[in-house]
């Protein structure tokens, strides 16, 4: 079992930088990857990116590259989500996520964090 709590949430203007952060418990050294995804009111939830648990191997969405940047603090079992040069349309609910197996499925979800873009 893992538990994933999500935090860093908020308001920022259009522009502005974020970071949210998922703090990982439980049996941590089985995870492989963790995954951010996101969530906006009326639509499916959207895969952010992803960083693997040991290398800190990333991949990031297209519509993240470049903007958003995933690292990991390995001491406190923590991944960071920065997010950079915000704009209304990234207004979710952001969640992370772990990946047990390798398999790009997702085991374990965190509650989710509200990130709210103001123009």
């Amino acid at each position: 079992q893992v538990q994933l709590v999500e935090s860093g949430g908020g308001l920022v203007q259009a522009g502005g930088s974020l970071r949210v952060s998922c703090a990982a418990s439980g049996g941590v050294n089985s995870i492989v990857a963790m995954g951010w995804f996101r969530q906006a009111p009326g639509k499916e939830r959207e895969f952010v990116g992803r960083i693997t648990w040991r290398a800190g191997a990333t991949w990031y969405s297209d519509s993240a590259k470049g903007r958003f940047d995933i690292y990991r603090d390995s001491a406190k079992n923590t991944v960071h989500l920065q997010m950079n040069s915000l704009m209304p349309e990234d207004t979710a609910v952001y969640y992370c996520s772990a990946d047990m197996t390798g398999g790009r499925s997702y085991d374990y979800w965190g509650q989710g964090t509200q990130v709210t873009v103001f123009s």
